[in-house]
């Protein structure tokens, strides 16, 4: 009881505090629900789309990570908006819910592949490029952490229909030691209370309590962060990390995209980084290990001294800062 009216204050207190920050990157953001169609099934993306006052060319559509939705783009504290910094560097986003997360619909986990997602990204650009949601953006730049950014390397690989690719929380190389022990906190989500035991069969969560420990961690702990952390988790389904691992990453994919490229990743995420895996110490250890895993121009961006979820990270107004200068010099020319 204690805990759940500590994380409902919390989320009144940023309320205001988002709404004015929304106010004073002069964005405009509506809720879209896109039609889809996958495996011959009408399907729905829910997403926030948001536009500079001044209109924008360019939009980043934005897929969040495994058991994260587009909460994640735009937290709700105040402090930690990707869209909100995009958007005051005059791109527009969509931040979507992936398919099965958030406000999308929820199709069996067990048909959910990360080329099936890809084909719903794919359908939701064409979307922009067409004004079917409302302003025709002329350049898309797709984006994603972790999982969302293997479906955007299948995504930009497979269709070839966008501008620029941002991959965030993802390497070539990843370190065994650090995945399992993130799968180790993974459980069913119809025995999370969050969620109930009438939620859908196959969508896995993290247990209560070991999302510091998976995304976070060695970064600073912040009571406030991990609080709405909880009580924005959601939920993914495995099928979507078999192809997304082992097609997107191990393969590896990304050689098939023919657009710009920028990687981003903690200097200290466990999933991909250590002496087995990818050399994330610096941003030019990172374009040293990742520049043969693609034939189009690359730019890497180390955060320093936080693990995988680097949305979140004290410092990351910094790495915001670098994506939209990377957008404004490769893709928005």
């Amino acid at each position: 009881m204690r805990y759940s009216l500590a994380v409902g204050l919390v989320a009144l207190m940023v309320a205001s505090s988002l709404t004015s920050a929304s106010a004073s990157a002069g964005a405009r953001c509506r809720d879209v629900d896109a039609p889809v169609t996958v495996l011959g099934h009408r399907e729905v993306v829910h997403g926030s789309l948001c536009t500079p006052a001044a209109g924008a060319a360019t939009v980043q559509v934005l897929i969040p990570g495994a058991t994260y939705n587009s909460s994640y783009w735009d937290f709700p504290d105040g402090k930690h908006s990707f869209r909100a910094a995009q958007n005051a560097a005059g791109f527009a986003t969509f931040a979507v819910d992936r398919l099965g997360t958030g406000g999308s619909s929820r199709p069996p986990a067990v048909t959910l592949t990360a080329f099936v997602q890809a084909d719903a990204m794919h359908q939701v650009v064409q979307g922009l490029r067409s004004g079917a949601y409302g302003p025709r953006f002329s350049r898309v730049v797709i984006g994603g952490h972790s999982l969302g950014a293997a479906i955007s390397a299948v995504e930009a690989g497979t269709y070839k229909d966008v501008d620029g690719v941002l991959l965030t929380g993802m390497t070539h190389r990843v370190n065994p030691t650090g995945v399992a022990a993130a799968f180790a906190n993974f459980r069913p989500a119809n025995l999370d209370t969050k969620f109930g035991v009438l939620f859908p069969l196959g969508y896995l969560t993290t247990a209560p309590g070991t999302r510091y420990d998976s995304f976070h961690a060695p970064g600073r702990l912040v009571p406030d962060v991990m609080a709405l952390e909880e009580s924005t988790k959601d939920v993914f389904a495995p099928t979507e990390a078999v192809d997304g691992l082992g097609v997107a990453v191990l393969l590896p994919y990304s050689l098939l995209i023919n657009v710009p490229v920028m990687t981003a990743v903690g200097s200290h995420d466990a999933a991909v980084c250590g002496p087995l895996a990818t050399n994330c110490s610096t941003s030019e250890t990172l374009h040293a290990a990742e520049a043969p895993y693609f034939r189009s121009p690359l730019r890497a961006y180390a955060l320093p001294d936080y693990g995988h979820s680097i949305n979140l990270a004290p410092n990351a107004r910094d790495y915001y800062s670098a994506v939209s200068s990377w957008v404004r010099e490769e893709v928005d020319r």
